[in-house]
């Protein structure tokens, strides 16, 4: 993909209270998926993830929210670089605190990260993407993703917050 390049450094990265800002998300598509009447998509949901670089396990998209964009600008551009998909930031999950023990600096010495994490509904995946030659995507169901995610915070995010709001999106079809 020419002229398409994962953005690196921190010298756009937006810090408040001592926390490094990141966005996310949980890239999700519908198995055997149909319309109804009212255009609401029915069938089995599985979630994007993708090998971390640092060790075992898996990951959900996530990097630095820049100070150029919007945290729904850096959601996309991360599940872009990260995982080579494309597609519609249809709810917020909510925010996630974590502690990053690699990303420490003068204005997080602690390495304290605050992530907004959204639920991503996947429509294009490319074949060729930033970070393809360091990134393996898998797609798995939600009890899968559980078992095989690196983070307790994304666990949190895909078990209480994208599987709760899952549930209650489709009760209401």
């Amino acid at each position: 993909m020419e002229g398409l390049v994962a953005r690196t450094g921190r010298h756009q990265q937006r810090y408040k209270d001592g926390f490094r800002l990141v966005a996310g998300c949980v890239p999700f598509k519908y198995r055997s998926a149909v319309e109804n009447g009212n255009g609401l998509c029915h069938g089995d949901v599985e979630v994007l993830m993708i090998n971390s670089t640092s060790g075992p396990g898996l990951l959900f998209p996530k990097g630095g929210w820049e100070d150029d964009e919007t945290v729904e600008q850096a959601a996309s551009r991360e599940a872009l670089e990260e995982a080579g998909v494309r597609g519609d930031l249809v709810h917020f999950i909510g925010f996630y605190e974590f502690k990053s023990k690699t990303l420490q600096d003068e204005l997080s010495p602690e390495g304290w990260c605050r992530a907004a994490v959204f639920a991503l509904l996947v429509k294009e995946e490319l074949e060729s993407w930033p970070e393809q030659s360091t990134r393996q995507r898998s797609w798995l169901t939600v009890a899968e993703a559980m078992e095989c995610c690196r983070y307790p915070w994304m666990r949190e995010a895909l078990g209480e917050g994208f599987s709760r709001w899952h549930a209650d999106r489709d009760v209401r079809k």
